[in-house]
C-alpha cells in the first residue's frame, strides 16, 4: 500500500527588527554618568549592564555606557546590586 503524506505547512518566522542605537539617534557624543534616569534603562533589575544585543546600542556607545554606569556606581548614584 502507498502511504499518503499530509501536506507540509510552511512556517514563516518574522525577522526580528534591527535595534537602533538610542545614542546615535540623539547624536550624543558623550554619555554623562550623572544622568541616572538614562543609565537606569540599560541596567537589569539585578544591577547588571544589558548586553548590546538586548539594548541595541552600537559598540562605541556600549563601551561609553559601561564606563558611565561603572562611574555612577562608584559615586553611589546607581546600586552595584539590585534590590
Amino acid at each position: 500500500m502507498e502511504e499518503v503524506k499530509a501536506p507540509v505547512k510552511k512556517v514563516f518566522k518574522k525577522a526580528p527588527r534591527k535595534k537602533v542605537c538610542a545614542f546615535c539617534q540623539e547624536k550624543l557624543e558623550a554619555i554623562d554618568y550623572k544622568d541616572v534616569n538614562r543609565l537606569k534603562k540599560f541596567i537589569t533589575e539585578g544591577g547588571k549592564i544589558l548586553p548590546r544585543r538586548m539594548s541595541g546600542t552600537c559598540a562605541a556607545h556600549q563601551r561609553l555606557l559601561a564606563t558611565a554606569i561603572k562611574r555612577a556606581r562608584i559615586t553611589a548614584l546607581l546600586p552595584f546590586k539590585g534590590e
